[in-house]
C-alpha cells in the first residue's frame, strides 16, 4: 500500500513529537508544526532519514555539542536555530 502525501506528512509529525526523549519532543514537535507541511520533497525524505536517528545521537548534534553527519548538517542547523529563536522568544 502506497502512503499517500497527508498519512506522510501525519506520520512524521506524529514520530515527531513522540520521540521517546521529551527534550526531542520539544525540539523536533514544533520544528515540524511549523515547516513540514511546505517542506519540498527532498528535504522530506533527509527529514524522514533524521527520524530514523536515535535520540542520543539528535541531541548533541542539535544542541552544537558533536558533528551531524554530512547529510543531515543542514537539516539540523535548520533545527537548532528554530529551537534557539522559539526559546528566545519565549
Amino acid at each position: 500500500m502506497i502512503e499517500t502525501q497527508e498519512a506522510r506528512l501525519k506520520r512524521m509529525a506524529m514520530r515527531s513529537w513522540r520521540r521517546g526523549m521529551k527534550e526531542m519532543d520539544l525540539i523536533l514537535g514544533p520544528y515540524a508544526d511549523a515547516h513540514l507541511a511546505k517542506m519540498s520533497e527532498e528535504r522530506l525524505v533527509v527529514f524522514d532519514k533524521l527520524l530514523h536517528e536515535n535520540d542520543q545521537d539528535l541531541l548533541p548534534w542539535v544542541l552544537g555539542q558533536s558533528p551531524a553527519p554530512d547529510y543531515l548538517a543542514d537539516l539540523i542547523g535548520e533545527i537548532g536555530s528554530h529551537a534557539r529563536g522559539r526559546m528566545a522568544a519565549g
